[in-house]
C-alpha cells in the first residue's frame, strides 16, 4: 500500500517536516511512502496510491489517482478540497480539527483577554513613552472582567468546545449557536440555539466568538444585520474563516463604535494587504492567521494521523471523519 505525503505552503511551519515520513516508515515498514516537499509530478505518485496526506487537490489529479480510498488532511478545514467530483466519490476524508482546537480555543481567550484589559492600547501607550491610565479608563469601554461577562459561540466544534470549558471555569456565562441543538448543550454551554436564532444570542453577548465551519450557510454569516444586532458594548472574535465576515460591515461597525472592538486572527485575503482599511482601526486586533500556531503542531498532526492510519490499516472505523455533503 502507497501513502503519498505531499503539502506546499508559503509559509514553512505548515509545510511537513522531513521526520513525519520517516518516522511513518519505520512504525509502518509495510507501507511505501512517498513525501514530496512540492505538486509538480505528483501524478506518477497518485496512480498508485492508496493514501494522500494533502491540503490540495484538484479534479484532475483525482481522476489520475484510481487506487485513491483515503485523504487525510493536516488542516481543520477542508472546503478547498471538497470539489463535486470527490463530494461524489468513495473516497474518504478527514481532517485534523483536534490538532487545532486546543491551541486555537487558548488564542481565543488571549484576545478576549487582551481586549477586556485593553492591552493593545496600553502597548501603543509603551511604544510612545506615555502614561496612559487615565486614557485608557476614559477613551471608548472601560477595562472590563471577564467573570460575570456573556460570550457567544458560533460554532460548537472542537475550537468551540474547548473554549467553552476555559470561558467557563473563568467565570463566563457561554451560550451558543449549533446546527443541532437536538445534541444539547457541550461542557461549559448553559445554553445552545439553533442557527435561526443566531440574532437572540448576539444580542446577549458581550464577547461573540465565530468558530464555524465555513460552508455556504456561514459565507458572510456576520453581516451589517449581525453586526448591528450586538450589544454597543461587544466584541466580535473571528477564528473561523475570513469568508464568514463582511470585512466592509465590520469596518463601519467599529469605525461608528457601533460596537466596542473586534480582534480578527482570519481574513479574507491573506496576507492582508497593506492598504486595507482593517489595519487601521483603532478598536481592532489583527493577529495574522497565528492562532494555530505552535512548536507541538506537527508531533501532534503525527499522533492524530498514525493512530487513525493504524485504525486503516486493521479496517477499523477511522475518527475525525469530514461529511463531505455537509463539508465538514
Amino acid at each position: 500500500m502507497k501513502l503519498l505525503i505531499v503539502v506546499h505552503h508559503r509559509f514553512d511551519l505548515w509545510n511537513v517536516p522531513a521526520w513525519f515520513g520517516e518516522r511513518l516508515a519505520q512504525e509502518f515498514p509495510q507501507l511505501q511512502i512517498a513525501q514530496r516537499p512540492s505538486y509538480d509530478g505528483i501524478e506518477e505518485d497518485l496512480r498508485d496510491a492508496e493514501v494522500l496526506f494533502t491540503i490540495s487537490l484538484r479534479p484532475e489529479q483525482l481522476a489520475a489517482a484510481p487506487n485513491l480510498r483515503w485523504i487525510h488532511a493536516p488542516t481543520a478545514a477542508v472546503h478547498q478540497l471538497l470539489f463535486a467530483e470527490l463530494v461524489r466519490s468513495d473516497v474518504v476524508v478527514t481532517n485534523s480539527r483536534e490538532v487545532h482546537g486546543p491551541v486555537v480555543a487558548e488564542h481565543v481567550l488571549a484576545l478576549i483577554f487582551a481586549l477586556a484589559k485593553k492591552i493593545p492600547q496600553a502597548a501603543v501607550f509603551q511604544q510612545q513613552h506615555i502614561w496612559g491610565q487615565e486614557a485608557i479608563w476614559n477613551e471608548g469601554v472601560h477595562p472590563r472582567e471577564i467573570a460575570g461577562a456573556t460570550l457567544g459561540l458560533i460554532g460548537v466544534g472542537s475550537i468551540g468546545r474547548r473554549v467553552a470549558q476555559m470561558a467557563s471555569a473563568l467565570g463566563m456565562r457561554v451560550i451558543a449557536v449549533r446546527e443541532h441543538v437536538e445534541k444539547g448543550s457541550p461542557v461549559g454551554v448553559e445554553a445552545v440555539y439553533p442557527p435561526s436564532a443566531i440574532d437572540d444570542v448576539l444580542k446577549q453577548s458581550d464577547y461573540v466568538v465565530l468558530a464555524a465551519p465555513l460552508i455556504a450557510a456561514t459565507e458572510r454569516l456576520i453581516n451589517a444585520g449581525r453586526l448591528a444586532a450586538m450589544k454597543p458594548g461587544a466584541c466580535l472574535i473571528n477564528v473561523g474563516r475570513g469568508a464568514q465576515l463582511d470585512e466592509a460591515a465590520l469596518v463601519e461597525a467599529l469605525r461608528t463604535r457601533r460596537i466596542a472592538g473586534a480582534a480578527l486572527d482570519v481574513f479574507e485575503r491573506e496576507p492582508l494587504p497593506p492598504d486595507s482599511p482593517l489595519w487601521s482601526l483603532d478598536n481592532l486586533l489583527i493577529t495574522p492567521h497565528i492562532a494555530s500556531q505552535t512548536e507541538k503542531v506537527w508531533h501532534r498532526h503525527y499522533e492524530l494521523f498514525s493512530g487513525n492510519l493504524r485504525r486503516y490499516l486493521a479496517r477499523q472505523p477511522l475518527q475525525f471523519v469530514v461529511d463531505k455533503q455537509k463539508g465538514y
